[in-house]
């Protein structure tokens, strides 16, 4: 899209909505136009009169105040209007933007930081909001008003009228010249800036482990290496933003002397009164003003280009996970199967070749070291990606071809690390769904058996959490996790070891509610210690993207020559509690 029609679109998009505000700050402005070009014509009035001693002095000096509070008064409103239609106007496109990118694929993501993301929803929408408030109306002001005073000029005294209008051309060119002069460095500042946030945001986020590895002056040197970068690429973007003022600061400069020297030529001549001289030194300040305001929109202009192209390009960012417009049928428990899936992230084969299949109700146990494929083969199941060769089925029907907001109401997951934000314990719960009854979650609380802890909490179920779960142990955000699932009713169930870090009293807790929540569901549960998959009906384990071996749970651990009987026997030596990935690289060697 080319830049002016992105502009035009934009102000379609967002200031139509605002239509009233908007025409009631050009009215203002407007309206401020036509008092400054008669102010200055009472000015040369009362000179010219003072000057002869003439009578009406105080009519008007009370005229004059009158319409300079006036000026003041549409001057004020008119602030207040732009930042109010621009601040409008911008959160709608942060909507917009923020909604984009939550429906952007897990691939897109990766390659982006959470502070990166900050500053181009944030900081990029903010440096485009003088276009939204102030750009296309103050221009459109500045010019009527050079127009008007122009034509004001022409009337008085003609020569003066033809050497501004000859001035005012020049100035035009100069800035139509050099008004893209500083887009593009702008747009590399708003880059850096990007990345600097992003570098911070990891920083922080790992800010134990870089304590606890003595890994800060490192820290401290990539970042002061970043914010220089960034510093000389805002430096070089704030000369050439400047070069604009300095440009006009030297033709005004030259103006001045131009209309002083014209008026008094004129007034020693005998062809202007004192105030008429007055008059054309004012209105020469008047075209002053309205340049001036096209140089500042125009600096901010180049800024909120920059930003402009840059949201664009956020806009048209596309997802690789198209929606389909199947819809999965609600019940118990979901038959899933894997056709011969494979899966590659870039250059990096994850998946190979994955078949199998579980019934409705059936249970399966996924067991593999780190990185042998679980946590993809899982996404694959949520959609957030699809894969590169083969199909992904839930009853019987291509993940593909099937509603993706669908699908991921009839899966549930529980990872270890929940994500609690901040709200109430009833939004966490239901996910900020104020349809769900509070009798349901009461209900499911019961359930669970956390009627107790939350009998204990203040507000009960209005008590507020603080964002990360804060103030919350492990076993205690667990158990909202599972509570969240519960009234969701999925009919697959996907379990990230949920009891890996709790105590014994609140893990019994949680494997009862497992229990619970399984009863004839389908339940695939990603495994790290091997008391995990002793309730399920399945066993499949992974090694470098491949089953090498899947089966009954039974039929396995029977059978002396497979993995997983050959895991019970370390088990057994070990004591229970034995976590897998050594295990199960010893057996891959």
């Amino acid at each position: 899209m080319k830049g002016r029609a992105l502009y035009i679109q934009l102000l379609t998009r967002y200031l139509v909505p605002q239509a009233g505000k908007a025409g009631l700050l050009a009215f203002c402005l407007f309206a401020s136009i036509g008092l400054q070009l008669y102010i200055p014509q009472l000015v040369r009035a009362f000179i010219d009169l003072a000057s002869s001693g003439g009578q009406g002095l105080n009519r008007i000096a009370l005229t004059f105040l009158a319409l300079a509070l006036a000026n003041q008064l549409l001057s004020a409103a008119s602030t207040y209007l732009s930042a109010d239609v621009g601040w409008r106007a911008t959160n709608l496109l942060r909507a917009d933007l923020f909604r984009h990118v939550l429906g952007l694929d897990m691939a897109w993501h990766k390659d982006r930081t959470p502070g990166e993301m900050i500053e181009r929803i944030d900081g990029d929408v903010t440096s485009v909001s003088n276009f939204f408030s102030q750009f296309v109306v103050r221009v459109s002001a500045a010019l009527f008003l050079t127009a008007g005073v122009l034509a004001l000029l022409w009337r008085e005294q003609w020569r003066v009228g033809l050497a501004l209008t000859v001035f005012t051309f020049v100035a035009a060119s100069v800035l139509h010249r050099r008004r893209e002069i500083a887009v593009a460095p702008t747009r590399e500042e708003r880059e850096m800036s990007a990345q600097l946030f992003g570098f911070i945001e990891e920083r922080l986020t790992g800010l134990d482990d870089i304590r606890a590895n003595g890994a800060g002056r490192y820290v401290m040197h990539r970042f002061l290496d970043i914010q220089r970068q960034w510093f000389a690429k805002a430096l070089r973007a704030w000369w050439l933003r400047s070069a604009i003022w300095l440009s006009m600061g030297i033709l005004f400069a030259s103006g001045y002397v131009l209309t002083l020297g014209l008026g008094i030529g004129l007034y020693l001549g005998g062809a202007a009164t004192l105030g008429t001289v007055y008059l054309f030194f004012n209105y020469m300040s008047m075209l002053e003003a309205p340049l001036d305001q096209i140089t500042q929109q125009l600096q901010e202009f180049q800024r909120a280009a920059a930003g402009l192209r840059r949201v664009r390009e956020l806009l048209g960012a596309e997802r690789t996970v198209r929606d389909g417009s199947r819809l999965l049928a609600a019940r118990r428990g979901h038959r899933v199967e894997f056709e011969n899936v494979r899966f590659r992230y870039r250059e990096q084969e994850v998946l190979k070749g994955i078949r199998f299949r579980l019934e409705p109700g059936e249970t399966l146990g996924l067991l593999g070291r780190t990185g042998s494929g679980k946590t993809t083969l899982i996404r694959l199941l949520f959609r957030l990606y699809d894969a590169t060769e083969g199909r992904v089925l839930v009853d019987g029907i291509d993940l593909k071809e099937m509603r993706i907001e669908d699908l991921r109401q009839r899966v549930g997951l529980v990872t270890q690390d929940v994500q609690l934000f901040h709200g109430t314990v009833r939004e966490n719960l239901t996910f900020f769904d104020s349809r769900i009854p509070g009798g349901r979650i009461l209900e499911v609380v019961d359930q669970l058996g956390i009627r107790s802890w939350l009998e204990k909490l203040p507000e009960g179920l209005d008590t507020p959490l603080q964002a990360s779960g804060s103030g919350l142990s492990a076993g205690e955000s667990q158990l909202l996790a599972f509570a969240r699932i519960f009234l969701k009713d999925p009919g697959l169930v996907i379990l990230d070891e949920p009891s890996s870090r709790l105590d014994p009293a609140t893990e019994r807790l949680l494997n009862n509610a497992v229990d619970r929540l399984l009863e004839g569901r389908t339940g695939i549960l990603i495994a790290h210690r091997l008391e995990t998959v002793e309730r399920v009906d399945k066993i499949m384990v992974l090694a470098d993207g491949q089953i090498v071996e899947f089966g009954s749970r039974e039929a396995l651990a029977g059978n002396p020559a497979s993995r997983y009987s050959a895991l019970l026997r370390l088990s057994a030596d070990r004591g229970p509690g034995l976590t897998l990935d050594e295990p199960l690289e010893r057996l891959s060697e």
